[in-house]
């Protein structure tokens, strides 16, 4: 996955069978699904793959437990099952995590574990584990920072947890693999259309040379999450809004605030959300709020209203309470929900599941949606476009196709923080090895090493500091500060790789100390 040879290959095809805009999970799912089945494919991200939502999620590959109580089984169905193809295609990133619910009322463990073997039956064979209900004492043992008092009992159950950006990357790669064209850092800023007024490509900015590109193509997929309106303002002559921003914050700490390897889930909230407390990379991520936003923005900012209410309700369940000083980062992300039929519903009551739109031009958009359904939304797209723009027949081939990097990894395993690469773990090593300046850590206090950057760089098109730190290695939502400390080394080893000079260096490392400042609650900012 190299950078400049994915722009060789744009310039030598003069047409497309499917030209995929945006670089999340569900357009990298869609480039995937389209390349596997022999489709000459090609996807155009503005920024970096996973730069918005996708690699801002609570980290769950889930059914839905909400979507559950709510009624919508065929949705929860559908997510279970793909939540079992996950595990499966990419076993290096996607683990079984064991959920405790404590109850505080006699009836919330019956009810939780009837609720819940209902969800389990309906994984069917693709199920991660049974529901159980536990005594006060068990739930303690489980969660030994829980609070106490009032506790009557607990439940047990299971779902997914995963690294979203790096699937996102392992999936971008697998596309390459299969003969897809992907390139970030390439800017639609036109649609192409016929006399007829249908869709017959896209104008492309290559936001580093420059550079304009007309790349024509049969099928054209809008999936720019919430930026799809902004792609539907090139293409329709009626404004519409097609897509409601709903926020969500996380906030990261320390093992200690909950150290078990069972996530803490509180299935209903003063606002009536679920709040999640789950382990990852050896941290606590805690979440979510769901706030509906008037705009959106490439670098979503957590509100204070939201700081406050994650950290109360955090110290309310949590003995060991949670302060504004122990936040090692604040993450917001932005869910694109398909905008309702009527005005004025909640975010709440705005369907997740995602809807498929097709305008008079031709334009195929996808709205709502999850990370967990990515490749079945990725199929129904697909679907759609050998329907309505008569593409051969080609069978999706998705549900058996392995993910960059797929090879199962045990909790030993996972001892070792380069779990996340999978079956390329002895080429980092090697790396290592043959460069020694390499073996340096990138922070005293983590294990990463250069190598991972210079393995960002060289084969997953990581082209800023912002992709290394933020999406490649996660170091920026896990510790903001150490992010910061480190972000010189970085930038450093990129300007050497890619031939950039000190200008560039040094506009780089101002660059990413404003946006890593986001990460950081207001009174910590450097």
């Amino acid at each position: 996955m190299n950078r400049l040879e994915q722009l060789k290959k744009l310039k030598q095809t003069t047409e497309w069978d499917v030209i995929v805009i945006g670089g999340g999970a569900s357009g990298l799912g869609t480039a995937l699904d389209a390349a596997s089945r022999g489709y000459k494919t090609i996807l155009l991200e503005a920024i970096d793959f996973a730069k918005g939502t996708s690699s801002r999620s609570t980290k769950l590959v889930h059914g839905g437990v909400r979507y559950l109580e709510q009624g919508d089984i065929s949705m929860v169905r559908e997510a279970l099952k793909e939540r079992g193809l996950m595990a499966q295609n990419a076993a290096h990133l996607v683990k079984n995590q064991s959920f405790v619910i404590p109850n505080y009322n006699w009836w919330g463990g019956y009810f939780y574990t009837i609720g819940l073997t209902i969800y389990d039956l309906l994984a069917g064979k693709l199920s991660l584990g049974s529901s159980k209900y536990i005594s006060k004492k068990k739930t303690i043992e489980l969660l030994p920072t829980i609070k106490q008092k009032g506790l009557v009992n607990g439940v047990t159950y299971h779902d997914g947890q995963f690294d979203d950006s790096r699937l996102a990357i392992n999936i971008a790669q697998t596309a390459v693999e299969n003969g897809a064209c992907v390139l970030n850092y390439t800017k639609v800023v036109n649609l192409l259309k016929d006399d007829e007024n249908q869709v017959t490509g896209v104008q492309v900015e290559d936001l580093e040379s420059g550079e304009k590109h007309e790349i024509k193509g049969k099928a054209i997929i809008n999936a720019t999450g919430v930026f799809t309106n902004a792609i539907m303002k090139l293409n329709d002559t009626v404004y519409k809004k097609y897509i409601v921003p709903s926020q969500g914050i996380h906030l990261v700490f320390d093992k200690s605030f909950l150290p078990s390897d069972y996530a803490l889930m509180i299935p209903k909230t003063s606002d009536g959300r679920v709040l999640f407390a789950v382990p990852w990379h050896n941290k606590i991520v805690v979440g979510t709020t769901d706030t509906l936003m008037k705009k959106h923005s490439v670098e979503p900012i957590a509100l204070e209203t939201e700081i406050e209410f994650v950290l109360e309700t955090a110290q309310r369940y949590l003995a060991k309470k949670p302060t504004r000083a122990d936040v090692l980062s604040v993450f917001a992300g932005l869910r694109p929900l398909a905008a309702p039929d009527e005005p004025g519903k909640s975010t709440k009551e705005v369907s997740r599941s995602h809807k498929i739109i097709v305008s008079d031009t031709g334009l195929i958009t996808i709205t709502g949606g999850k990370w967990t359904t990515y490749r079945k939304i990725a199929e129904d797209l697909v679907n759609k476009a050998i329907r309505v723009r008569h593409l051969s027949k080609n069978k999706c081939k998705t549900e058996h196709v392995s993910i960059h990097g797929n090879k199962i990894t045990n909790a030993i395993d996972r001892e070792n923080h380069l779990y996340i690469y999978g079956t390329d773990i002895p080429k980092i090593v090697e790396l290592q090895n043959k460069e020694p300046a390499l073996k340096e850590k990138l922070h005293p206090d983590y294990d990463y090493t250069m190598a991972e950057v210079a393995w960002a760089i060289r084969y997953e098109m990581a082209r800023t500091i912002d992709d290394v730190l933020a999406r490649r290695v996660r170091l920026l939502f896990l510790d903001a500060r150490a992010a910061i400390a480190s972000c010189e080394k970085v930038a450093q080893l990129l300007a050497k790789e890619l031939g950039h000079d000190e200008t560039w260096t040094q506009n780089q490392i101002a660059e990413f100390k404003t946006l890593a400042n986001g990460f950081l609650l207001t009174e910590f900012r450097k």
